[in-house]
């Protein structure tokens, strides 16, 4: 798909193996900033295997991994590159704010930025609460919160919306979005194929590979389905046909 933005991750011949299956198999990407992309597919499919990749923390077989211009966890990266894991990365002994005082520090981020990302995460009112007594989602939106204290350039964020209510996922692809348009590359995975025509790209996933990389309109265009889910589907049989791909 071509995209006149800036290169922010080269991804090169990446194979990933996690006990005996391959989790990645000879994977070869780009993302660009100014882009939200949508990495949709099954649970197991190897998207968060790809996802930690990306940050640097997962062991690679083989294969490349560029983020801005550096290799993936590089130093220079730390504060440049936000991760949000589907399980809550924060500390449940601590209040939401001195959660987020404390990872300003790791970061190097100025204190002033728990504010705006207390905000950004509709989580101000309960900036004195113990972590462990939000919900789940609450949860997670102050991991999203962590990641974003020191503003960066590319944001990976795994399954950010599971147990939200439709209002604040809404809200949270607005935030995508508007973070996007100030130039940083965000990823988004999500196993829910309703969530993909809020990207501006999709990456479909099925055992290990990308199945289909384009635009939501596009991608419907070249399935001639109604919806994403049915072209996941159609691609898979596809898939099946030519390359005896397991079901």
């Amino acid at each position: 798909m071509v995209n006149n933005g800036e290169t922010t991750v080269t991804v090169a011949g990446l194979r990933v193996v996690r006990g005996d299956e391959v989790a990645l198999d000879e994977l070869n990407l780009r993302l660009f900033a100014g882009e939200v992309t949508g990495l949709l597919g099954p649970s197991g499919c190897g998207k968060s295997t790809l996802m930690r990749s990306l940050v640097g923390v997962q062991r690679v077989q083989r294969g490349s991994i560029d983020v801005l211009d550096v290799p993936a966890g590089a130093g220079p990266n730390r504060s440049r590159v936000g991760y949000v894991t589907q399980s809550p990365s924060v500390y449940g002994n601590l209040t939401v704010a001195e959660n987020l005082q404390f990872f300003a520090a790791v970061l190097g981020a100025p204190g002033t930025n728990v504010k705006r990302v207390l905000t950004q995460v509709d989580l101000a009112e309960y900036a004195d609460a113990l972590v462990n007594r939000l919900s789940g989602g609450q949860r997670n939106r102050v991991s999203l919160a962590v990641a974003l204290l020191g503003e960066p350039v590319v944001l990976i964020l795994d399954e950010p919306t599971v147990g939200l209510d439709p209002v604040l996922r809404r809200d949270l692809w607005a935030l995508f979005h508007q973070l996007a348009a100030a130039g940083a590359t965000v990823v988004v995975s999500s196993h829910v194929m309703d969530e993909a025509e809020r990207c501006d790209r999709l990456l479909l996933m099925r055992d290990g590979a990308i199945i289909a990389d384009d635009t939501p309109a596009g991608l419907l265009a070249t399935t001639g389905t109604s919806d994403i889910e049915a072209a996941f589907l159609h691609l898979v049989q596809q898939a099946q046909v030519t390359t005896g791909v397991r079901s």
